[in-house]
């Protein structure tokens, strides 16, 4: 019989679980269900609780900081915290994001008035197990606690289930058990990872023969293997972006990301091609990897719409690692574990290959076959070139467009800053503009697949506060009517002191990316534009209400947490702003800055002009 010692409390086997998977901030919002278990957590002393204006906003700060860290946790009360903080689980689960939503509900005690003569309290409903419920559709593990007895195992199996499946997890835990004594921990947690079994050797070898058989019959004009990869959201999931790097340097073989991947690993190797994104690829990265590579390996890349930029599928001409299983053409390889199929390859291709044969600068080569055109890079490097140097200061002071602000900042991040920065993207036009920022290994967060508007303000918070991205400063860019959604958030990065500048770009109070999406048609003819800027009306519900971004620092701000808000609308002011960026010394630097972008409501980012070309069409 395990004994039951009084030192260890439900609340502190939570909070030392907690702290033995590294977790170092918990984001949520209080209330009375939550109270006992926040005082013991801070008794404890490891990890810090960090309460936030939304549950929603704690959610996203977790996300982040898991995206970081490894695993992050968010804390709420009973209904109207844990149905907040849903979204962000939601995101978390469709994304492989390994987060802890702890759930504190209302003691035994009421539980039971209710069943005895229906009286419900605060937060309550009627239907017992609602909360669960809901929660049983975006994690892989849920468990209400009711006995301080079981709940060791049951803490325990949900935390393994995040930890081995790198996606949420669930637990309910009454309010009057938090103090009630239960076994002290006797084990370490442990990721339990699938068997490799016989079976899973034969399956990785015949995934490994498919893809080096994908690549012979797929051979360049000169008859030479010309495959790329498209490496993705799991490289950075599963940690394995030095497996990665590995297998491109023993190959030479030439990569490309994802956006969701983006910054995966460090973006200045010869091996790296640029970010992939479909017909909103960067038209040199599309030319080089649909028209002059001759097959795509896919590894933890995501066939999500986002990262397939108007493309509808992949070709019989692609290979797919992703979720557990490998597709090669029309063939299928389920349970092929992407950890083992990076070596795996790298080793057949070295053996096929030879050390760095595939080594090859697909800019340089397609140049070079196509007749040298003038408006095609000569090499990788003159591709690069055009990217950091296209921002650099304008001698003309003309009005910011989306690609305009993206290339100056990119050209800061490349030649003027000396301090390191964590580019943090929201979902529409921001992320789209975003999305060929040249960045270093771990410089870029973005949420690809569930795109929840004004996520990055809270993930902000979470990637500010990760021990692996301490020293960076946020960078978001996030659209008027997204940061609407999250503003608030702003409030935990003044407090805490967090230096993030929050580029909020905004387009004329104006739904952008939705007008795309719906009648593209509002865009075709924004270079004829009459005296007030507008050729069509936009569609009413596109319509936003006004809002003075930069002014809500001054309501953010207190005497010793400092914030400031600036309004810029000109590539003089960019200049500006990014000279005061760069200097430590400048007091625009002591807080938090609100950056309010003004756009023309018909610019867009030069990424989506496809969709437009289409209407066209």
């Amino acid at each position: 019989m395990t004994a039951v010692f009084p030192e260890c409390t439900v609340a502190r086997y939570l909070a030392r679980r907690l702290a033995e998977l590294g977790i170092t901030h918990l984001f949520g919002v209080p209330g009375n269900h939550l109270g006992p278990f926040l005082t013991t957590l801070r008794a404890e002393g490891d990890v810090e609780w960090v309460g936030t204006p939304t549950e929603g906003g704690a959610g996203q700060a977790a996300d982040a900081y898991a995206r970081v860290h490894g695993i992050g946790a968010a804390a709420v009360t009973y209904s109207v915290g844990a149905f907040n903080l849903l979204n962000a689980c939601g995101g978390a689960y469709v994304e492989h994001v390994p987060l802890v939503a702890i759930n504190a509900c209302p003691p035994y005690e009421q539980w039971q008035n209710y069943r005895a003569l229906g009286l419900l309290t605060s937060h309550m409903s009627p239907r017992r197990e609602s909360n669960l419920d809901v929660y049983r559709q975006v994690t892989v593990e849920a468990q209400v606690i009711s006995n301080p007895g079981l709940a060791p195992g049951q803490i325990d199996a949900a935390l393994t289930a995040c930890l081995s499946e790198r996606r949420p997890v669930y637990l309910e835990v009454m309010e009057d058990l938090w103090d009630e004594p239960c076994a002290a921990a006797e084990q370490p947690l442990l990721r339990r990872e699938r068997p490799f079994s016989t079976r899973n050797q034969t399956m990785l070898d015949n995934a490994v023969d498919a893809i080096l058989t994908l690549i012979d019959e797929h051979p360049g004009p000169d008859g030479r293997p010309r495959p790329i990869i498209w490496a993705g959201e799991e490289i950075d999931r599963f940690r394995l972006g030095g497996q990665l790097t590995e297998l491109t340097d023993a190959t030479g073989v030439p990569f490309c990301t994802t956006v969701g991947a983006k910054a995966v690993v460090d973006e200045e190797p010869r091996q790296f091609h640029g970010v992939y994104n479909g017909a909103a690829s960067h038209p040199d990265v599309h030319w080089i990897f649909k028209e002059w590579a001759t097959c795509r390996i896919g590894l933890g890349a995501w066939s999500t719409s986002k990262n397939l930029g108007g493309e509808q599928c992949v070709g019989t001409d692609w290979a797919m690692a992703a979720q557990g299983g490998v597709s090669v053409g029309t063939r299928y390889f389920p349970d092929v574990q992407l950890e083992r199929l990076l070596p795996a390859l790298q080793d057949a291709l070295v053996k096929r290959f030879g050390s760095g044969g595939l080594t090859a600068d697909y800019y340089a080569e397609a140049h070079a076959h196509h007749g040298a055109p003038g408006d095609r890079p000569a090499s990788l490097r003159s591709h690069r070139a055009t990217l950091r140097t296209g921002g650099s200061r304008s001698r003309h002071d003309e009005r910011l467009t989306y690609d305009g602000v993206f290339d100056r900042v990119n050209h800061f991040l490349g030649h003027e800053t000396q301090g390191d920065w964590t580019v943090v993207s929201d979902a529409a036009f921001s992320l789209i503009g975003s999305m060929n920022l040249s960045l270093p290994a771990g410089g870029f967060l973005s949420q690809i697949s569930w795109l929840s508007i004004g996520w990055s303000v809270g993930a902000a918070t979470g990637a500010a506060l990760a021990p692996e991205r301490h020293h960076a400063r946020p960078m978001v860019f996030v659209g008027d009517g997204a940061f609407q959604e999250t503003c608030q958030e702003i409030s935990t990065h003044t407090r805490l002191g967090l230096r993030s500048v929050v580029f909020v770009m905004d387009n004329g109070h104006f739904y952008g990316i939705e007008q795309m999406l719906v009648h593209p048609s509002y865009y075709a003819d924004r270079d004829s534009r009459d005296g007030t800027g507008e050729t069509e009306e936009a569609d009413f519900y596109n319509v936003l209400h006004p809002w003075h971004y930069d002014r809500l620092a001054e309501v953010f701000s207190g005497k010793n947490t400092p914030a400031n808000g600036i309004s810029i609308a000109h590539t003089s002011e960019l200049d500006e702003l990014l000279a005061r960026l760069a200097d430590p010394t400048d007091p625009l630097n002591a807080g938090p800055l609100l950056v309010r972008v003004r756009l023309h409501r018909h610019d867009y980012p030069r990424a989506m002009a496809y969709k437009v070309q289409q209407k066209r069409g």
